[in-house]
């Protein structure tokens, strides 16, 4: 995947989360909904962490498309 679609499918997964949030202003947010901004979260840490990757691949001068997607428990566990 490259750089440029990375982008587009965070925007993508943005769009949909704000769309749900937006959605559920002001009312509880059911199990199923607050699974699925739950997996968009992940989805999102993943693409982030996959261009970060590309990106530092790139800078070290190695080949961006080496980088992998990580398994949602792993980005979930780094530290902010």
């Amino acid at each position: 995947m490259r750089d440029e679609e990375i982008v587009a499918r965070i925007g993508e997964l943005v769009e949909e989360e704000h769309a749900l949030e937006r959605l559920h202003t002001g009312s509880e947010v059911d199990d199923e909904v607050a699974g699925r901004i739950q997996e968009l979260a992940v989805q999102l840490d993943q693409c982030w962490d996959l261009l970060r990757q590309r990106r530092a691949r790139r800078a070290a001068g190695q080949d961006p498309d080496e980088a992998t997607l990580r398994p949602g428990a792993v980005v979930e566990s780094y530290r902010q």
